[in-house]
């Protein structure tokens, strides 16, 4: 077999194995479990951008594909097909979600989120939104669950469109700021920590 990490070949194997293995809707990767074959010269950079050998992967439809059949185990990033799994590397989030849509209002607003790889993902109980303190700048980073602990990290735009429709709710005795989609409330901070910030 050709070896992934040095053979282009081997990255059209697996292209190829997922393709024949998506062709009926999105790839089982959950009921798969075939053996681990060495981890792959293939990164995803915090900008959402695959690379391949250190350089990017040009087509949409093949990052698309490989998207597909993503798999998370702990803090450890794999593609997966029905005959080998082989690890990469996610700088930070594999997702980032680059368009959001508001439907409804109050109560029965929703949030839905297209992400880099065309996936449109609704935010609610199934797809949380979380907020992640950052350490240099002392701002959040957002990340909306896609699925199976797959996460996207939500561009600065976006946060800041998720700002603009928070709202202070009163969670566990605290005063929060969040935002609510499908019923849900996602806290970003405590209210006094933003006092003149918006």
């Amino acid at each position: 077999m050709a070896d992934p990490k040095t053979d282009p070949a081997g990255l059209d194997a697996i292209a190829g194995a997922a393709k024949r293995a998506g062709q009926k809707g999105p790839p089982p990767v959950h009921l798969w479990n075939p053996p681990f074959c060495g981890d792959l010269d293939m990164r995803i950079g915090v900008d959402g951008t695959w690379h391949y050998l250190k350089t990017p992967i040009g087509r949409p439809a093949l990052v698309k594909l490989f998207a597909s059949v993503l798999w998370r185990e702990g803090e450890k990033y794999f593609l997966v097909t029905p005959v080998e799994k082989v690890g990469i590397t996610v700088d930070d989030a594999p997702f980032l979600a680059v368009e959001m849509q508001t439907q409804g209002e109050g109560a029965e607003r929703v949030l839905t989120f297209r992400t880099n790889v065309d996936d449109w993902v609704a935010c609610g109980p199934d797809h949380a939104l979380r907020f992640e303190p950052e350490p240099d700048t002392g701002g959040l980073k957002p990340y909306l669950h896609v699925r199976r602990d797959l996460w996207a990290l939500v561009t600065r735009a976006l946060f800041y469109d998720l700002v603009e429709l928070g709202e202070e709710r009163e969670v566990d005795g605290r005063r929060m700021f969040g935002v609510a989609s499908a019923g849900e409330f996602y806290a970003m901070a405590p209210a006094e920590s933003l006092k003149g910030l918006r």
